[in-house]
């Protein structure tokens, strides 16, 4: 692995210090007080200016360095609520709560990469530094975006950046358009008629018609979607019942609905309500959909995944860098600052080996080799976009 640079060891050693702290300190979304906290102090203490309160807890330094172009980097603060089963030193302290994501990580490389950029100033123009709460599920980048994050600090361009377990560490992926798919969930209620368990004629079961449900949405993937369009619709819970005897009145499910474009997605919305309201119709139950739009694609604009990729390139090689990774069916709510701003989204591979965990593993930790290479990532990206005037 070449690497145009090196990041200073003492930064390489607060980064791991900033990680293990916010590792052992996991908070959840719009909960992420300590840790923003953490952040702010650090950016302070490298003379970045800072402003806090956007949806609640996030953070944007800023570091300007002369004229020239302004452009944004982002990261995420918050942890899931998994109780972490592994037993590093720097192990969650908080029952229920782990960075199972690898946060900790993201935020460690982007204020190595600030402390960096603030020591050397290698660079002529302005970047804002966004540490955002509330990615997993709650939506903090939209919150963000609501609340004037681009009226406030408006930029060219914006770039995120995630760890991936599924790729070699010491090695990138991105792609051009469509990287992550849209994340929408799903609430159905299916209200029948409650009975005694030994008289189902007397009733109209849900549970029954929750079974029917369950398979005719998976023809929705299956048998009316083209092949070669993406979709996935999981039924994740249902919930009925309170006894042996009795055949409940009520019955919720409950489910996620991913795609990889948004016409897909209106489709496999339509689909469900047509499949929803024909079950009803055959059934004699009442069956309520309740369709809640969550993310949407995360789309890489052209010119910034060429940036993504030549800054990647400068630091573990070309040959270390996939120009065109498969696009994947988990979500990100960077995509709503892709939607106002151009930008793009990298993989960065995490892995020593097949075996380490996945990530949203109760065993899964952020691999710390990863940090510098991350870093050198943000600050190559920085160099190339805001190239120092000469004089």
């Amino acid at each position: 692995m070449s690497q145009a640079f090196t990041i200073p060891e003492d930064i390489r050693q607060r980064m791991q210090h900033w990680r293990h702290a916010i590792h052992a300190h996991p908070e959840t979304a719009f909960e992420e007080h300590n840790t923003a906290e953490l952040v702010a102090q650090a950016l302070s203490s490298a003379g970045i200016e800072i402003e806090r309160g956007l949806a609640g807890t996030g953070v944007v330094g800023t570091l300007r360095n002369g004229e020239g172009p302004v452009i944004a980097l982002r990261a995420d603060l918050d942890a899931l609520p998994i109780q972490e089963l592994g037993k590093p030193g720097h192990a969650s302290t908080c029952q229920g709560k782990m960075h199972a994501c690898g946060h900790d990580g993201h935020t460690a490389m982007l204020l190595g990469a600030a402390a960096y950029l603030a020591r050397e100033r290698n660079f002529s123009g302005t970047v804002h530094f966004i540490f955002q709460p509330a990615e997993e599920n709650e939506g903090g980048a939209r919150v963000m975006v609501e609340q004037g994050l681009f009226e406030r600090f408006p930029v060219s361009a914006i770039y995120g950046m995630h760890n991936f377990p599924d790729l070699p560490r010491g090695r990138f992926g991105i792609c051009v358009g469509t990287i992550m798919a849209s994340f929408d969930t799903f609430e159905i209620v299916i209200t029948g008629k409650g009975s005694h368990a030994a008289m189902p004629d007397k009733g109209i079961d849900p549970v029954v018609i929750s079974a029917q449900l369950v398979l005719a949405l998976q023809t929705i993937v299956s048998r009316r979607m083209s092949a070669t369009e993406s979709a996935v619709v999981s039924v994740t819970q249902i919930h009925a019942g309170d006894t042996w005897n009795v055949i409940p009145e009520t019955l919720v499910l409950r489910g996620t609905v991913r795609t990889l474009a948004a016409d897909v997605q209106a489709r496999v919305e339509a689909q469900m309500h047509t499949i929803c309201g024909g079950i009803a119709q055959t059934t004699g139950a009442t069956v309520k959909l309740d369709y809640r739009h969550g993310y949407p694609c995360t789309v890489n604009a052209p010119a910034q995944t060429a940036a993504a990729i030549a800054a990647a390139a400068s630091v573990v090689g070309e040959a270390n860098v996939e120009t065109a990774v498969q696009p994947s069916m988990g979500a990100e709510d960077f995509a709503f600052m892709l939607e106002r701003c151009p930008g793009a989204y990298i993989k960065v591979g995490s892995a020593e080996s097949k075996e380490d965990p996945p990530l949203h593993n109760p065993y899964y930790d952020f691999n710390d080799n990863v940090l510098p290479i991350g870093a050198a990532y943000w600050v190559a990206l920085v160099a190339q976009q805001l190239p120092k005037n000469q004089a």
